[in-house]
């Protein structure tokens, strides 16, 4: 797993979102990924509110914002639904994505490790580039740390 930094070319993508249509990161437009393990957790719901609780200042400053989960669609559409978010999940079955961005890796759960997503977060900007990079962050308090150091 490589971590991406700030100043590398955002890798590009298509993946199914949770109505079954295909995005990708739009040109030209500020961008924030953020990758987590899995719908209907504590901490992923806690996560995808937190982003949903900040989707229109985000959006106000020229941000689109994607979730990206190793979910099936069906899953996120549920899941999208019952929590009201108003940004698209992407449904990253075979992890192609999460690896290319660095979000794919070992991971360490009460001393034993294995392989899984690893909660992060790339913001991509206009120009396609990285702007910033988190990698194995807390799901409470994430999102309020990207909103602060982007927009504050």
């Amino acid at each position: 797993m490589t971590q991406l930094k700030p100043g590398v070319s955002a890798p590009t993508f298509t993946l199914l979102d949770q109505a079954g249509a295909e995005q990708s990161i739009p040109s030209g437009q500020k961008t924030i990924l953020f990758f987590y393990p899995a719908a209907f957790t504590p901490g992923c719901t806690s996560e995808v509110c937190d982003f949903r609780d900040r989707t229109d200042r985000l959006a106000a400053a020229g941000y689109q914002l994607f979730g990206i989960s190793p979910d099936p669609v069906e899953k996120l559409a549920e899941f999208a639904a019952e929590y009201h978010l108003p940004y698209p999940l992407l449904s990253d079955q075979d992890h192609a994505v999460a690896d290319r961005y660095g979000a794919w890796g070992v991971k360490k759960n009460y001393g034993k490790e294995y392989v899984g997503l690893i909660r992060s977060t790339v913001v991509v900007g206009e120009d396609g580039l990285v702007q910033n990079a988190w990698y194995n962050v807390k799901a409470t308090g994430h999102a309020e740390r990207v909103t602060t150091e982007l927009l504050d």
